[in-house]
């Protein structure tokens, strides 16, 4: 299995369905996982899909400027990805910068995932940092 193949095609998959339909990434989630934003945990697929779909801005288009894989012990990986986030009716895009450490093996999938944005002149961070596993 290449890692470069699966952290793209991840990464591919994971935006392209938040941004037509955050409902849809309950199935990545699982009630083991664990999604800290802003401060607040919120622990299990449908809290984290809840919360995702709870944010302020409903129509969103990201676009990946790079996804860089490392591959790391016992079967995992890191993945580095950044790029833009252009929010319906916003003129600027936001940069945004994520970290997504996976862990593969036939049992469980747990991926760790840091995601801030950068807004105009000043830095606004979202962290989210979940653990998505069995």
């Amino acid at each position: 299995m290449d890692p470069d193949a699966v952290a793209k095609a991840f990464v591919e998959h994971y935006y392209t369905t938040f941004d037509a339909n955050r409902a849809g990434l309950a199935n990545l989630y699982q009630d083991g996982s664990m999604l800290t934003f802003e401060g607040q945990k919120i622990q299990g697929s449908q809290s984290i899909v809840a919360k995702l779909t709870s944010l302020p801005f409903q129509q969103c288009q990201h676009s990946i400027t790079t996804v860089d894989c490392q591959p790391s012990g016992a079967g995992g990986m890191l993945v580095f990805v950044s790029g833009t986030l252009q929010l319906a009716g916003e003129q600027h895009a936001l940069k945004f910068s994520q970290v997504i450490i996976f862990s593969l093996t036939s049992l469980f999938i747990s991926i760790f995932r840091v995601f801030l944005k950068v807004v105009l002149n000043f830095v606004t961070s979202w962290i989210f940092l979940s653990a998505i596993g069995r």
